[in-house]
């Protein structure tokens, strides 16, 4: 099950939170599943300018599960427009890319650091990380309130064994957590696909 956060108030300015990226175009930049992977096919190469082909090859893969040499024109095609009329200047606007049109060359910036800590918190249809947790802890007073009660079968628990339930259910939590972010962080292997 994939959990995600909830966005934070949009209320808070660029400079309340020390970003130099308004909140809502950072949500609006991660929204687009192709411009996420061109993101992160993008911080994987990191210091060097991508050439615009190579970009829409690899996008155009992972959105087939294929591999780059075997892509067809048509996929490529859709791929290329999307990226070039749409999904590129959007990026460009925000600040997170400088794409150079003439040329067909795609490089970061250093604003694209600051999207990285918002890819948690692109909504989801989920269950937002905040909720789950606040739900977990209510499962566990109420487990510890019915081990406290004597409530059957609770009441044969002692409190070594509440303890080691709870820090394993959030333990388990924490890992599921920690593991959903580290895959959705820029640069990650989520959008790797083969060059064969």
């Amino acid at each position: 099950m994939s959990l995600k956060g909830t966005p934070i108030s949009d209320s808070l300015s660029a400079s309340e939170t020390g970003s130099s990226l308004p909140r809502d175009e950072v949500f609006e930049v991660l929204s687009n599943d192709r411009r996420r992977c061109a993101l992160h096919y993008l911080k994987q190469h990191d210091g060097r300018r991508v050439e615009l082909r190579e970009l829409v090859d690899h996008v155009t893969a992972w959105e087939n599960d294929t591999s780059t040499a075997e892509i067809d024109s048509t996929e490529r095609k859709r791929v290329y427009t999307a990226l070039r009329q749409n999904h590129l200047p959007k990026l460009e606007e925000a600040g997170v890319i400088e794409y150079e049109h003439m040329r067909g060359e795609v490089e970061l910036t250093e604003n694209a650091q600051e999207v990285q800590m918002y890819l948690e918190f692109v909504p989801h249809n989920d269950i937002p990380w905040s909720e789950y947790y606040l739900g977990l802890s209510a499962v566990g007073a109420a487990l510890a309130a019915a081990v406290w009660l004597g409530v059957f079968p609770f009441a044969q628990l002692s409190g070594l064994g509440l303890a080691v339930i709870l820090v394993a259910l959030f333990a388990v939590s924490a890992v599921v957590h920690t593991y959903d972010a580290a895959r959705n962080r820029i640069g990650s292997e989520r959008y790797e696909v083969s060059e064969e």
